[in-house]
């Protein structure tokens, strides 16, 4: 038996090996000196983690080797990133300290694994930690980039492992990911790991719909490589004619954005015409990329007509994480529309490769001073100390935008905001003053208010009074963290202010009572009058909202107030009481039995019923609720409030009927409706609870809320609805 163990052990040492090797392949600009330092970082990590293993059952070290290859391989890093990424969990995990890696590997190593080190699982038992540890996180990005590029490497190997975890974790860790650190990995450019991450959070929380996509991808892929072939052969004569040196790619569209097209387009499948663009990239020095991108839409635009609402040019105007790329839509001989992406060399691998190639690239200044813009915001939003950990994620959360606009100001000079960003916005994105005194402006010479949205294109000429004072309604009318972080800090200096006009009145009417003004009195009144801190008790009083006669029902001895202690009653939260008797890592909610006495309903967001995927969720006031995975709540409630979710299943009880509600789309045609409704009264044996049909062109739409047994039962009744002739697509539908 240990001969068999020993044989099992060298074979592993065999293949621990040829990953190294495959690592150090990858990593192609290496000198001699860089294999060494890899070398011994990569034996010093074997070493250390030579006794663990991970869920798998695999040696723990096949996890640091392939998060050091995609840091390679798909990020572009260099060296320094690669011993990091083969000793980001030595620290953590083992008795390596980082004294041993400074030691070993420099102060700059040290520095890095100290910021991945600080960085547990980003999301653990309580909101403020999950928070406050995303928050050590982001600190990095201005300390040392690379600590968030070798975490999101991390990331990304743990979601392509995720199948050896328990479906809760699997959930937990797949709703972080789409919530955090995919818009993260857009942020800073990385499309493909951005892609990826999403397509695997996708895999876990919407499994059939992810196999039913799939499905119909490899179903249309003969079809689509024939279409592609015919589409791109006189392109590629043109191309090859003019002497241009050129690739043609083919980039199929992720299964989740599908899925969001098909969701927020409310069409099938088969209507959604972007499933794959055709991108073309020519190798040309960098003072060509311009005129031989422009020079290669004007041929393809020879070959095929243009929409001339669907042309991006991100050369001219790069977006903020400097990706740069000609985009034109153009009509197929077959009437199919096609996106067609022109881009060069280099701007293909800061496309794919993001932030990490700009360091190779330092000629595209653009984009890297974008970056350092973005970064310049992020610390600013570091320094708040009024922003709590919470707030602070929702801010982050608005800096990570996705939709940009172009906006000018009058001496032509061009900013960058997020779709939906107001006048308010575009003031403070200028300067703080400029904000706080924003009155109004022009936008194309127009008179418009502060809360006008702009859209791209719009020339803005701010108009200011030194009179106009931050209001808090002006935070109704900015989508921008920096504006809204602004406002704030506006508000809470007018606030103090005030507060110390309310100090002095105060000071005052103690002197009257002949009470001493020292912070035991005044944490007193706060309880007396129930309030959070001083500086509200002060702001209250200087606007008359505190009657200061009630002073007299006080009791004072020798100037110091004592309150009369009554009999506390601790009153719970229903929350707080729940927590005592669950574990919530432990526990099951059998829906059907009684669990632990505690009230559990079904949420009304999602109306879950038997066969559904589900998980229950700890309310403040309202016990437990439960809800689907694929509710439109999910990805927030297990992201951000993890710690009150707990695992439930349905047990298999007698058949009991429940609240189902499906939206069916079709062309309108006589007698549809009757096949509807006569399926559901009379084939299925199902109560109708409401129904309600529209038209609009020829087009209908029917939703109706029906009385079902279980997931079966409601998939058969849909299976029946999607037979009648003229209907086009039946979905079971969430309320938002």
């Amino acid at each position: 038996m240990s001969k068999e163990q020993n044989i099992d052990l060298e074979k592993e040492r065999k293949e621990i090996l040829n990953a190294f090797k495959g690592l150090l392949r990858s990593h192609k600009t290496r000198t001699k000196e860089d294999t060494r330092i890899i070398r011994k970082a990569f034996d010093v990590s074997v070493d250390a983690h030579s006794q663990m293993r991970r869920k798998s059952g695999e040696p723990y070290i096949y996890h640091p080797i392939a998060v050091a290859r995609i840091c390679a391989d798909e990020m572009g890093l260099g060296t320094t990133a690669i011993v990091c990424a083969l000793l980001h969990d030595t620290v953590e995990d083992t008795h390596i300290t980082l004294e041993d890696i400074e030691d070993l590997f420099g102060a700059e190593v040290r520095l890095i694994i100290d910021g991945l080190t600080k960085i547990p699982e980003v999301f653990d038992e309580t909101i403020s930690i999950q928070a406050e540890n995303f928050r050590k996180m982001v600190l990095t990005i201005s300390d040392d980039i690379r600590v968030v590029l070798i975490k999101l490497a991390d990331r990304l190997h743990n979601m392509r492992t995720l199948g050896s975890m328990p479906h809760d974790k699997q959930l937990k860790i797949a709703s972080e990911t789409k919530f955090l650190y995919a818009p993260l990995a857009h942020r800073l450019g990385l499309y493909s790991v951005k892609t990826e991450l999403e397509d695997l959070a996708f895999l876990y929380t919407e499994p059939k719909i992810y196999e039913e996509i799939e499905n119909k991808l490899k179903l249309t892929k003969d079809a689509r490589t024939r279409f592609i072939r015919k589409f791109t052969q006189p392109i590629r004569e043109a191309l090859l004619h003019e002497g241009y040196i050129f690739k043609i790619k083919v980039r199929t569209k992720a299964i989740s954005s599908i899925w969001r097209k098909m969701t927020t387009k409310g069409v099938p499948f088969e209507e959604v015409y972007d499933i794959f663009a055709i991108r073309i990239i020519v190798d040309t020095p960098p003072e060509l990329e311009k005129p031989d991108c422009w020079r290669i839409y004007s041929l393809v635009t020879d070959f095929y007509q243009p929409s001339p609402d669907r042309l991006r040019d991100w050369i001219s105007t790069p977006r903020a994480n400097g990706y740069e790329s000609l985009h034109t839509t153009v009509m197929s001989r077959t009437g199919k529309w096609v996106e067609v992406q022109i881009r060069s060399e280099r701007m293909d691998e800061v496309a794919e490769k993001g932030l990490a190639a700009h360091y190779r690239y330092k000629e595209s200044k653009k984009g890297d001073n974008k970056f350092d813009r973005w970064v310049s915001e992020i610390r600013e939003l570091m320094e708040n100390p009024e922003l709590d950990a919470m707030d602070f994620i929702n801010e982050f959360k608005l800096n990570l935008f996705t939709d940009e606009i172009y906006i000018f100001t009058p001496q032509g000079d061009l900013r960058v905001l997020p779709t939906g960003a107001t006048i308010l916005d575009f003031a403070y994105d200028i300067h703080t003053d400029i904000g706080d005194k924003c009155i109004g402006a022009k936008v194309n010479n127009r008179l418009v208010p502060l809360s006008h949205q702009l859209e791209s294109g719009n020339q803005v000429e701010i108009i200011t009074s030194t009179k106009q004072k931050p209001n808090d309604e002006w935070l109704k009318y900015v989508v921008t963290s920096r504006a809204k972080q602004k406002i704030k800090t506006s508000l809470n200096e007018v606030r103090r202010a005030i507060a110390l006009d309310g100090k002095e009145i105060l000071d005052r009417k103690f002197k009257q009572h002949h009470i001493r003004f020292i912070s035991e009195n005044v944490s007193v009144l706060e309880k007396f009058f129930k309030m959070p801190n001083a500086t509200e008790l002060y702001f209250r009083i200087a606007k008359g909202k505190i009657d200061l006669r009630k002073l007299r029902e006080i009791e004072n001895k020798n100037g110091i107030l004592h309150l009369e202690k009554k009999p506390s009653v601790r009153k719970m939260k229903k929350s707080q009481t729940i927590f005592t008797k669950i574990d919530s890592k432990k526990d099951t909610i059998l829906i059907g039995d009684d669990f632990k006495n505690i009230d559990y309903t079904m949420a009304a967001c999602c109306s879950p019923i038997p066969g559904d995927k589900v998980f229950g969720f700890v309310t403040i006031n309202d016990g437990i609720k439960i809800h689907r995975y694929s509710c439109p709540n999910a990805e927030h409630l297990l992201s951000k409030m993890a710690y009150r979710c707990i695992k439930a299943t349905w047990k298999n009880t007698d058949l009991k009927e429940n609240l189902a509600s499906i939206t069916v789309h079709g062309i309108d045609s006589m007698g549809i409706v009757n096949k509807i409704t006569n399926i559901v009264t009379h084939e299925h044996n199902v109560n109708m609870k409401s129904i309600s049909f529209e038209t609009n062109d020829g087009i209908f739409v029917g939703n109706m809320k029906v009385l079902v047994f279980d997931t079966e039962h409601l998939d058969t009744l849909m299976r029946k609805f999607e037979q009648v002739e003229g209907v086009q697509r039946v979905v079971r539908h969430v309320e938002e």
